[in-house]
């Protein structure tokens, strides 16, 4: 089929395929424990990748990474507008084809829970509802309200039928065991009165009427209906989750936050792995949480104008998987050694008993107890302090903020605090630069006066209703007489723009934006006025639509008032003859395209005096090899930018943050896009950019760091072989021991150890210095075990360095290696 299917091709599709067919598949049930798969209660460790926020040929490697770091389930949203962006047509090409990331997910022997939705949220634009339901008559989304309903059946049924058709489901053999309807809706709820909890219950009900087999859940939705489970969503949901609404089901967890999705303007927030995994055995512990999904396990990017409302295009990079695929280290290390940990207690928890006990107000177990195996868990939620309490006739010793995990009710397999796992540092790699000003042409993008508009009114039209999301950009052009005894003149402009550029009679005469914050600003600006007629132009552009909230079909954006103050009077023309023009003209002959490009005149680079709004087009060949590919905008200020026709996402670098540097600089471009001579890249630049400060480079991940102390756990890997040696042998084996261990990624050896010592070194792997107690054979002893390898390990032991070169002080190893 070509890229679109009509809406009648789906209309056969519902008629031909009918409820679940269990042949052949997997029986998906649940009960008050966990989710349970061909009667085996389950434990799920679960990762958020969405499908189009990356591309198929970069999901087979996101999955493989998302399978060993010991997820059991790939996570995904349906984005409605990506698929269905007109009324009857339909689009699962490329990024967008679904079914194909679902079968990858199945090559690989992991399972789905597929959040239909339709609305999502996300952080991308109108929270997934495709902007034309705006336009329905009547229509009140998410509520109980029939035009809503009519739309949201209609493309619920067509995407589970399609699953179906694909035998996708695990009641036909798929990997699909859970499904979502709806998205934290109880959040608005209150805000729709009497017409929301009957919406909650038709959607409960239309999703259980699809009759897929597997089970659905409701996030943030304490009242879901049965057979519905009410999962929680947020950072702490050990602490904050009230539990499942009914005895008969299980503590899931759709949305355990890695980071916090960023915004332009500000800085990243990073969320430790020590942190995610505390709360994460927290749940698992105290809730009986059986499944724990990771928001986002990889984030990915935000191609074209997918994003909401100022949401940066790279998203959630500090993932365990970042932006481009690769591992963000110690997180995903860290989280693989706790999923491994928990694994080791599988019997007890699933089929023991949970008991608690308080050793003191801040420190307490939870303890599994089996017929014949135990597990336990110990919590130190004092942040500041160590705790030591006594479990079983044993002490131990928890960290602040820590908790330990004896598979056995004896021995600590796994400290949340103590990170054993390997630190990496993401560089990147300047491998061409566009500094050529020959190599790059110029195109200004014209300015529209009143006269050259079509669309008219004698009011400010509301921007979104007026563009219906096919641009960022909206023309708002009048013009009026000048009175020459008005020498000087300030022109006031307030929006809900979100950025508004200001030209009159041609010139470009100033600029402003809101912030993700507050969305409301003021352009006020001195202005010079020819006498006689003068065109004013507008332009107000908006990054990205909005996302969550009720109501979202009621949201305004654009220019709300426009007044000229003169030095006796002032003129509101906001209610003034109007002229509109949707778009930008190089947006509507698509110069950022092959063909598009070959139709206007470009002219050399600096030929004439700059003007903002104009678009940049140069060529350059892709870098050789295999590491993701990025472009460093740092230079320029705000727009988008293409690479052969495809939009890689809108930029902002002149957005800086408090600190003072922009919040994305390097964006993103799949190697997918790229040919290996005679790329295409075209950037509209609305601002003051410099596009010979652009360069081409690679990402990879050319620094590891290992610090261990010898109160470090030893690796979890080493727990299970020992117990399985000491099962067949009856004979406890010695020998586990912290370790540090440095990995580089796939093509690269550790050809450097930049910095080793055992004994007392000051700080950590991002500063570090050779303590008070130093072996001088460190540097020696790691060189042997690790130049020239991939991977090593290296015990922190004594006799590994020949002996102990400060006794009686507690010891740690730091390794800093270099990967070539």
């Amino acid at each position: 089929m070509g890229q679109y299917q009509l809406l009648c091709l789906f209309g056969l599709l519902l008629t031909t395929i009918g409820g679940s067919d269990g042949g052949g598949g997997d029986n998906v049930t649940y009960d008050g424990r966990s989710l349970i798969i061909n009667g085996h209660r389950k434990i799920l460790f679960s990762g958020s990748i969405h499908y189009p926020r990356s591309t198929p040929q970069m999901w087979p490697r996101l999955i493989a990474k998302a399978k060993e770091g010991g997820l059991d389930v790939v996570q995904t949203l349906v984005f409605w507008n990506l698929h269905e962006p007109q009324p009857g047509q339909f689009d699962f090409s490329g990024r967008r084809d679904l079914v194909r990331f679902i079968k990858e997910v199945q090559a690989q022997g992991l399972y789905v829970c597929l959040r239909i939705g339709p609305f999502i949220e996300g952080e991308w634009g109108y929270g997934g509802l495709p902007f034309w339901l705006h336009d329905v008559p009547g229509i009140v989304f998410r509520s109980d309200n029939e035009p809503f309903k009519f739309h949201m059946k209609r493309y619920a049924t067509m995407i589970v039928s399609m699953m179906k058709a694909a035998r996708l489901y695990a009641s036909q053999g798929g990997p699909i065991i859970l499904s979502q309807i709806e998205n934290e809706y109880g959040m608005v709820e209150h805000s729709f009165l009497e017409k929301g909890p009957p919406y909650v219950r038709w959607a409960a009900k239309l999703a259980v009427d699809l009759q897929t087999g597997v089970p659905w859940v409701m996030c943030k939705q304490d009242d879901a209906p049965d057979p519905v489970i009410n999962a929680c969503n947020g950072r702490q949901c050990g602490e904050t989750f009230a539990g499942p609404n009914s005895p008969d089901k299980p503590a899931i967890w759709t949305e355990n936050w890695t980071s916090f999705y960023q915004v332009y303007g500000d800085e990243a927030r990073i969320r430790s792995a020590e942190d995610i995994a505390y709360h994460v055995a927290l749940f698992i512990a105290k809730m009986k949480g059986s499944y724990v999904n990771y928001y986002m396990y990889h984030g990915g990017t935000n191609f074209g104008r997918t994003a909401s409302a100022y949401v940066l295009t790279g998203y959630y990079d500090q993932a365990p998987l970042d932006e481009y695929g690769l591992l963000r280290q110690p997180k995903w290390g860290h989280l693989k050694e706790l999923h491994s940990a928990v694994k080791l207690c599988l019997k007890p928890m699933l089929s023991g008993v949970l008991v608690s006990m308080n050793f003191s107000k801040l420190q307490e177990a939870f303890i599994f107890q089996g017929s014949s195996e135990c597990a336990a868990f110990l919590v130190n939620k004092d942040k500041r302090n160590n705790a030591t309490v006594y479990f079983s006739n044993l002490m131990y010793e928890l960290p602040p903020l820590s908790i330990s995990i004896l598979p056995d009710c004896k021995t600590v397999a796994f400290n949340t605090a103590k990170v054993s796992t390997q630190y990496g540092t993401r560089s990147m790699e300047q491998r061409q630069k566009l500094d050529s000003v020959e190599q790059w042409g110029e195109y200004k993008e014209a300015i529209p006066s009143y006269d050259e508009t079509s669309l008219r009114a004698n009011f400010l039209l509301e921007q979104m209703h007026t563009t219906k999301d096919a641009s960022d950009y909206l023309w708002y052009n009048f013009r009026f007489k000048h009175d020459p005894s008005n020498s000087e003149s300030v022109l006031k402009v307030s929006s809900l723009g979100h950025v508004l550029l200001a030209f009159i009679n041609g010139e470009f005469v100033g600029s402003a934006h809101g912030k993700h914050s507050d969305k409301s600003f003021t352009l006020e600006k001195m202005v010079h006025l020819i006498n006689g007629t003068n065109n004013v132009s507008l332009l107000s552009v908006m990054v990205g639509l909005p996302d969550s909230g009720a109501y979202l079909e009621r949201r305004v954006a654009g220019l709300r008032n426009v007044s000229i103050q003169g030095a006796k009077e002032l003129k509101d023309f906001s209610g003034f003859s109007w002229g509109y023009q949707v778009g930008l003209l190089g947006e509507k002959l698509q110069i950022f395209t092959d063909y598009g490009s070959r139709i206007v005149p470009w002219s050399r680079y600096g030929s004439s005096t700059h003007q903002p709004l104009t678009w940049y087009k140069t060529v350059f060949d892709a870098p050789t090899g295999s590491d993701p590919v990025a472009i460093n905008l740092i230079s320029m200020g705000k727009g988008e930018a293409w690479v052969n026709g495809q939009s890689i996402g809108r930029y902002w670098v002149s957005f800086l943050t408090p600190q003072g540097t922009p919040s994305q600089s390097w964006y993103h471009i799949p190697r997918s896009f790229l040919k290996p001579t005679g790329n295409l890249l075209v950037l509209l630049e609305e601002e003051n950019g410099y596009p010979p400060g652009i360069s081409i480079d690679t990402v990879s991940v050319t620094k590891i760091c290992g610090h261990v102390s010898d109160s470090h756990l030893p690796p979890v890997i080493s727990w299970r072989s020992q117990n399985q040696r000491t099962l067949k042998t009856h004979k406890k084996i010695s020998g586990r021991r912290p370790k540090v261990q440095i990995r580089c990624p796939s093509g690269r050896k550790i050809s450097k150890i930049l910095f080793a010592s055992y004994g007392n070194p000051n700080g950590n792997c991002e500063n570090y210095a050779i303590g008070s107690c130093h072996s001088s054979n460190s540097r020696a002893i790691v060189e042997k075990a690790c130049l020239g390898k991939r991977s090593c390990t290296v015990p922190v032991w004594s006799e590994k360095f020949y002996g102990d070169p400060c006794p009686g002080i507690p010891k740690s190893l730091l390794v800093d290696a270099q990967c070539t």
